[in-house]
């Protein structure tokens, strides 16, 4: 009897306490909506007039946000493999923005960068297979509880998709570097040298290599675009996807995806990789929005 006096007691406090916050939280709820929407027009916008400096920012961001959350909750497996990325990548890009470029440089680059896009499209392929079969039942047909299956998911699409982000970012850092060093592309204005027949003027190789010259040469597939320019098929799926570049390395008119992916078993990986570019957004921007109205909330006494 005596207990449950107490609970009715602590109960009625409770509600005591929280008397009135229904309008406190529809504020704040407003507050946050709001935000989001004034916080999406800006980027757009900064990004549509200043997108170096959107890019630049919005890297530092991944680089920085997910690293600080995850040393306050000590979660080390993360920050082991950010350090072994990032040491993996910094040679490469070290070696992409040296002032005098190697031959085998852009082939460099461009298979490390593709590697890391695939990597990252199996582990999302993977969570997101292990969410949708915990979400079915299956796990309890292995007899595995749910939370395995599901906190596996949720790794492997974490995992996937961040470093899928952070990989193209800096693989379009690289690919601007390395086509103004081979002179045949130029981000703004005309390319600094004509294209020579029989070069491909994304890694500045010959299309061709005559086996009698070089023992060691690779005779490579290439792929001619609706402008009439050739390159190496590998080159050219690397600008496109790896470098997110739809035009032409040389004179820039657009590139039709769909010619250059004709398999459909390719082309999934366009559409992953335009859904990396909006998860940038949820990983980089998100937060900071999330602290701003926290910010705003407790300036005007919100709770």
């Amino acid at each position: 009897m005596v207990t449950s006096v107490m609970y009715r007691l602590e109960h009625q406090k409770l509600h005591e306490k929280h008397r009135g916050h229904e309008a406190m939280h529809a504020e704040m709820v407003l507050i946050l909506i709001a935000a989001i929407f004034v916080a999406q027009v800006a980027l757009v916008q900064w990004k549509k007039l200043h997108f170096r400096s959107y890019q630049l920012l919005t890297l530092i961001a991944m680089m920085v946000i997910p690293v600080g959350i995850c040393v306050s909750h000590h979660w080390w497996r993360f920050i082991i493999c950010w350090c072994v990325f990032n040491m993996a990548t910094g040679f490469v890009m070290f070696k992409a923005t040296r002032p005098l470029l190697a031959g085998s440089t852009p082939r460099l680059v461009y298979k490390w960068f593709y590697l890391i896009y695939k990597i990252s499209y199996g582990l999302g392929i993977v969570g997101y297979l292990a969410i949708m079969l915990t979400l079915l039942g299956v796990n309890a047909l292995f007899l595995a509880k749910p939370n395995t299956w599901m906190d596996f998911g949720i790794l492997c699409l974490y995992y996937g998709l961040y470093y899928g982000v952070v990989g193209r970012d800096l693989a379009e850092i690289c690919t601007d570097k390395i086509a103004a060093k081979v002179g045949y592309y130029s981000h703004s204005g005309l390319p600094a040298r004509g294209l020579e027949p029989g070069i491909c003027s994304v890694c500045g190789n010959h299309l061709l290599v005559t086996l009698g010259d070089n023992d060691s040469a690779v005779i490579e597939k290439t792929y001619q675009l609706n402008c009439g320019h050739v390159f190496h098929e590998f080159c050219i799926r690397g600008w496109c996807i790896i470098g997110k570049k739809q035009i032409c390395p040389y004179c820039r008119e657009k590139v039709d995806l769909k010619r250059v992916f004709k398999n459909p078993w390719e082309r999934p990986h366009v559409l992953y990789g335009q859904l990396l570019d909006w998860i940038r957004y949820m990983v980089a921007w998100q937060p900071l929005i999330i602290s701003a109205v926290q910010g705003i909330n407790y300036l005007l006494g919100l709770e």
